[in-house]
């Protein structure tokens, strides 16, 4: 027995060592949960009466729920109900029921396949697992009538089905002991036993062959098994992490250069508001066909929205227009040059259109009297491409 376990140890550690380059996902609480029935039927170990070996049986259907721990343990808890073996109602355990006798065990499973080939991020085709544990029987009526601890102990011979791999279909042989003499198929010539207890004897036990279909739920990975671990290696981490400081410089580059340019243009807006505050000329002011009006509107980045600040300059254009009734307003709008021509034409279209529906809705000035016109990009209004993103105010009025 010593020699069989250390053979069993080396053989683990041998196994460990050939998967130890896999890494399994975390294994959470919801996660290799399954559900499974299982059918077969169940003979005795031991001639007794009219019944044997393969010479009386008893069918027997089951209902077995579990859990993988690991990618070998597992815990599973199972109960099986035996039933009538004869047309003349005498089962293979002594009494008249239907339900012979109910067994219900706590087993722990042990996956051989992955214990000594290791995993490799999915179940295989054909497994082979290892069962045992520990239960408690109840037969029904006559003189067997008994509850007992029972053992078992199988192999399941496991086929794992579909692109997913979530039906587990298996062959399993397995052997019921009862631990004590009123149990199993012993219970019938009880009488001609020795009194006992946690006894391992054939007369005490059933050999079984079911068949069982295990449906594994869905777990937190994505798969309905353990899945392997996306692990990267330092010179890939390294290099990943040189890229996020480089682009973390650049973004604090384009950072200071975004603050600068809304200095200046805070600086602009301060000098406008001067200007708009300033008291408007007591002579009447001639304005030329075609001549550029002062204020202009500025528009930020990719947009044709006005901000906030800009109607100031659309309130003076207004101003002007109420001033003089007869005044036509020519709306130029411009975009900066960088970026694509059509974009860009955009841009400037919906900028002058902006600032004339602003004109007609906010300020009331009649429709006719403006026209809106998109000049698409420009460089020759400023070198800065913040103030070639503007419209400007031309008066258009025929002297």
């Amino acid at each position: 027995m010593k020699k069989l376990f250390l053979m069993l140890a080396a053989a683990t550690f041998a196994a460990n060592v050939s998967a130890q380059n896999t890494v399994i996902t975390s294994n959470k609480f919801g996660d290799n949960w399954y559900v499974g029935v299982n059918g077969g039927v169940a003979t005795p170990m031991q001639k007794y009466g009219d019944n044997g070996f393969m010479k009386g049986f008893a069918p027997n259907v089951g209902l077995r729920v579990g859990k993988n721990l690991t990618t070998v343990f597992g815990l599973a808890a199972e109960g099986q109900a035996y039933f009538l073996s004869k047309s003349d109602s005498k089962s293979m355990m002594g009494n008249k029921t239907f339900i012979n006798a109910t067994n219900v065990s706590l087993l722990g499973t042990f996956n051989l396949s992955n214990l000594f080939a290791g995993y490799n991020g999915e179940p295989r085709s054909f497994e082979v697992i290892a069962l045992g544990g520990f239960g408690w029987e109840h037969i029904f009526g006559g003189l067997s009538k008994a509850n007992a601890l029972t053992s078992k102990a199988a192999i399941d011979f496991a086929f794992n089905l579909g692109a997913a791999k979530a039906l587990q279909l298996y062959i399993e042989p397995a052997v019921v002991f009862g631990l004590d003499h009123y149990s199993l198929s012993a219970a019938a010539n009880a009488l001609a036993m020795n009194p006992g207890t946690m006894k391992y004897d054939s007369r005490n036990g059933l050999f079984q062959l079911n068949v069982g279909l295990n449906y594994k739920f869905g777990n937190s990975n994505g798969t309905h098994n353990f899945a392997k671990a996306q692990l990267r290696d330092q010179n890939e981490i390294d290099q990943l992490n040189a890229k996020i400081n480089e682009l973390r410089a650049e973004s604090n580059a384009k950072d200071g250069k975004i603050a600068a340019d809304g200095r200046t243009i805070a600086d602009l807006q301060a000098q406008l508001v001067a200007c708009q505050n300033k008291p408007a000329p007591t002579a009447k002011v001639v304005v030329k066909q075609n001549s550029q009006l002062q204020p202009i509107v500025i528009f930020g980045a990719g947009k044709t929205s006005i901000d906030a600040a800009q109607y100031a300059s659309i309130e003076m254009v207004a101003k002007y227009m109420r001033n003089h009734k007869d005044a036509k307003i020519l709306i130029k709008g411009y975009a900066s040059p960088e970026g694509d021509e059509v974009k860009n034409k955009a841009l400037a279209d919906g900028r002058a259109e902006s600032v004339k529906n602003a004109l007609i809705k906010r300020y009331k000035i009649a429709a006719d009297r403006i026209t809106a016109q998109g000049m698409g990009a420009t460089s020759e209004l400023s070198e800065e491409n913040d103030f070639n993103r503007v419209a400007m105010f031309f008066d258009t009025t025929v002297k």
